[in-house]
């Protein structure tokens, strides 16, 4: 600086105004990358928001597919619980069927089956009158054929027992379909 006071030559000046020059690019940097930061943070804000709600939505699709399993479970247990009493049941109507076809009268030991002339009338006598006498020694009718003795009962004929087994194999098939899957 000179004597003059405040007169300046052209290199302080020069150098005054690269040194205020250098003074704004420095504080445009620190600025900038004061706002760079602002942004990042922003963006690692909304990561976190993001990474939450997909969080809390897998937490959401987790609680209803175990709802989904816990139910499957339950119907699958249901069914099989049905099977099994449905089985228990048809065992013990063929059980019944066979005992009782074991203890049938034959058609020889059947009684035979009376009008209802002789059975609601007090008898036969001196009194009754020759129609109704006549009505009550008719025989009454007759009870339907039995099956021939050569064939078998209808427990033991084939297309009931195929039958039979095509249920039981039907049955089966679903429970171990209800017992392995999961998608339901």
């Amino acid at each position: 600086m000179s004597d003059q006071g405040e007169q300046r030559t052209p290199a302080e000046e020069a150098q005054a105004a690269a040194a205020a020059d250098e003074a704004r690019a420095q504080a445009t940097r620190v600025e900038g990358a004061a706002r760079v930061e602002e942004v990042q943070r922003d963006v690692a804000d909304a990561a976190v928001r993001r990474a939450e709600e997909e969080r809390a939505e897998a937490e959401q699709k987790l609680e209803k597919l175990s709802r989904k399993e816990r139910k499957a479970k339950e119907k699958a247990e249901k069914e099989a619980t049905e099977a099994l009493e449905a089985r228990a049941k048809a065992q013990e109507a063929e059980r019944l069927a066979q005992e009782t076809q074991r203890h049938a009268p034959t058609i020889a030991d059947r009684p035979t089956q009376t009008s209802t002339a002789s059975v609601t009338s007090p008898g036969v006598g001196s009194t009754t009158s020759p129609r109704a006498a006549a009505a009550a020694a008719a025989p009454g009718p007759q009870p339907p054929p039995a099956a021939p003795a050569g064939q078998p009962s209808a427990m033991e004929r084939p297309e009931v027992i195929a039958g039979a087994a095509f249920v039981g194999a039907f049955l089966l098939a679903r429970l171990i379909r209800a017992a392995t899957s999961r998608n339901d």
